[in-house]
């Protein structure tokens, strides 16, 4: 087990430190000259290859969940029990306030840094490309992450490919976060949002709570799904 919640742990930061880190230098005030469009594809690769990576890396060990929608959607689907389900949520969240801890240590140290370019975090109405309104952002969060979760019950089901489920799942949240980085920034993964909106403070901090809530609702709607479906029969 603590192999396991090492693994979400530094999985975790890895994902948050390399992504979020790609979000800052691609979008946003620092370097807009990089173009919008370019931004969102370069962070949208960027979440994709490095999950793909972990996932091959660090499946073998935990299942590679990084992220608490996916834990709550293995645990409704019965694959994996609640104790190791808790230890997987504290390892995680823990991992995405070091992840954004190291970006915010590396980032702080350009005289050109200020916490208005943040460090990827979520939001919405002003914190929004297109200012959506929470109810807005709630149903995007919800949709995606069932959507990315449901994915990945699939794959790494009894019956999915056994050779590429980590591309799949990696092109999956790439995917995902084409459409939803300029609706709420895309969350679909709890402790990505909560290390972020932590160290930033204000007001991504007091917005961080619908990009716990929503992407959790939506692994929960992923897992009945799944079941609905009998993905597995």
């Amino acid at each position: 087990m603590f192999r396991k919640i090492s693994a979400e742990f530094i999985g975790t930061a890895i994902l948050v430190f390399i992504a979020c880190g790609v979000a800052v230098l691609t979008l946003g005030s620092w370097h807009s000259g990089f173009g919008v469009g370019a931004g969102i594809i370069a962070t949208s690769l960027a979440f994709g290859l490095v999950l793909a990576g972990l996932a091959y890396g660090l499946g073998p060990i935990s299942g590679c969940h990084v992220n608490p929608a996916v834990t709550l959607g293995a645990l409704l689907a019965g694959r994996i029990s609640l104790n190791d389900a808790l230890g997987y949520w504290v390892a995680q969240f823990a991992g995405g306030i070091a992840g954004a801890g190291l970006l915010d240590a590396i980032f702080r140290s350009s005289p050109d840094w200020t916490k208005t370019i943040g460090l990827g975090a979520d939001g919405f109405g002003s914190s929004s490309m297109i200012h959506i309104s929470a109810t807005g952002a709630f149903l995007t969060e919800v949709i995606l992450t069932a959507i990315f979760v449901f994915v990945i019950l699939v794959v790494t089901g009894k019956n999915g490919p056994t050779a590429v489920p980590g591309l799949i799942i990696g092109l999956t949240l790439t995917v995902v976060h084409l459409f939803g980085i300029a609706v709420t920034g895309t969350s679909v993964n709890p402790a990505r949002s909560f290390g972020p909106a932590l160290l930033l403070g204000g007001l991504p901090l007091h917005q961080v709570w619908l990009f716990i809530v929503a992407p959790l609702v939506g692994g929960a709607l992923a897992a009945l799904t799944h079941r609905l479906l009998k993905a597995d029969a």
